[in-house]
């Protein structure tokens, strides 16, 4: 069995080289730290993802599901399609994606012109998570309670699943985080103020629904946030790219994609066997942790050249895993897009963007990965 012997704090904060040196040794490895197996092979990882009969989601161990009860996010089968079949239609739809692109366009403007005249930005906190919630606020209907709140409560949930993932006990702030966003959302709903959960109302109960509102805030906050935050990261750190979207803005699409491959917001996602299975070398029990380390798939040598380059010309960078595949593929998957390039729109209205280093801190986590701070000057207008 190839044993990886990486510490908790190694893969929160820079897991690359940990997930390359396992890689190159073989596509899935035992880490004791997790009481895990870990995929860091592209082939391998899109395997499991594609394969709920032999690795699910549906276990009592799966740590969101811990927090806020069953959803889309921790079913499988028929028990799945009922979960997420309600929402497909509303989130596929172009119309709507137009008209929230639009509004999100309007909203990053607006975040960036409230603080131009101060010439700085820790741009996660003032952009990023903003823009995001404010989104999520909008889509949901959920305002009030508003974008602050929401924030407030997706940040609880977020580190009651976090403490689960690392093995310790999450108390019960999250608990109770969700029952407060659960009253917000059946009020919205009741309301008529809920959009996209007005159609899954008629097929759900008031508890499915809310736990799916949950897993949508909880995509649509916490990636997008961090996706927009790490292609902040990676554009300013390097600033040529930056200049590159600044002479060209038909690269911002580019850009998104080459972030979300090289830092995923997600991490990992996680699966547990049903069966036992011998799978690419390794001997898999009945009841085993699997983890798909999106991370290491995204920087699998085999697919993609030069992996831990930010490349706005990589031409296969769409087959990169960021928002999983599967049946459990990110629901929101080209509003996210939207979002991260409305941000990157708005800031390149600012003259002389620069990252402030000694202000700034590279992305980090075990399973959320995000910068703490990505803050930037510029020439004030």
């Amino acid at each position: 069995m190839n044993h990886l012997t990486a510490t908790l704090d190694d893969l929160t904060a820079d897991p690359h080289p940990v997930l390359a040196s396992a890689r190159n040794e073989a596509p899935i490895t035992w880490v004791p730290a997790l009481e895990a197996w870990v995929i860091t092979g592209r082939r391998a990882a899109v395997e499991v993802m594609r394969d709920p009969q032999r690795f699910t989601v549906d276990d009592p161990r799966f740590s969101t599901a811990q927090v806020i009860g069953p959803s889309m996010l921790s079913t499988d089968g028929e028990r799945h399609d009922r979960h997420r079949s309600p929402f497909t239609d509303w989130f596929s739809s172009r119309d709507r994606l137009d008209e929230h692109t639009t509004w999100m366009h309007a909203c990053a403007r607006e975040l960036v012109t409230g603080f131009a005249p101060a010439g700085v930005a820790e741009l996660r906190t003032e952009l990023a998570a903003p823009l995001a919630a404010r989104t999520l606020a909008h889509l949901l209907g959920l305002d009030p309670p508003g974008a602050d709140q929401l924030l407030l409560w997706y940040r609880d949930i977020v580190d009651a699943v976090q403490q689960i993932s690392a093995g310790h006990d999450p108390g019960d702030t999250g608990t109770r985080a969700f029952g407060d966003l659960r009253r917000a959302v059946l009020a919205a709903t009741d309301d008529g103020r809920a959009a996209a959960l007005l159609d899954a109302r008629s097929s759900l109960s008031d508890d499915d629904l809310a736990a799916n509102a949950a897993v949508i805030l909880f995509g649509g906050i916490e990636t997008s946030e961090g996706a927009t935050a790490n292609a902040f990261s990676h554009l300013l750190t390097e600033p040529e790219h930056w200049a590159a979207l600044k002479a060209e803005r038909s690269l911002i699409p580019a850009a998104v994609e080459e972030s979300l491959r090289l830092e995923p917001a997600a991490a990992n996602v996680d699966r547990y066997a049903t069966v036992d299975v011998d799978f690419f070398d390794a001997s898999i029990r009945a009841g085993d942790y699997v983890i798909v380390s999106l991370a290491g798939a995204n920087r699998d040598p085999d697919v993609f050249d030069e992996p831990n380059r930010f490349r706005l010309d990589r031409p296969n960078v769409r087959q990169h895993t960021a928002f999983a595949l599967g049946p459990h593929a990110c629901l929101g998957i080209h509003i996210a897009r939207a979002q991260t390039a409305a941000a990157i729109a708005a800031l390149l209205k600012l003259n002389e963007v620069t990252l402030n280093p000694q202000r700034s801190q590279p992305p980090r986590g075990l399973v959320f990965r995000k910068p703490p701070a990505v803050t930037a000057t510029w020439t004030r207008p």
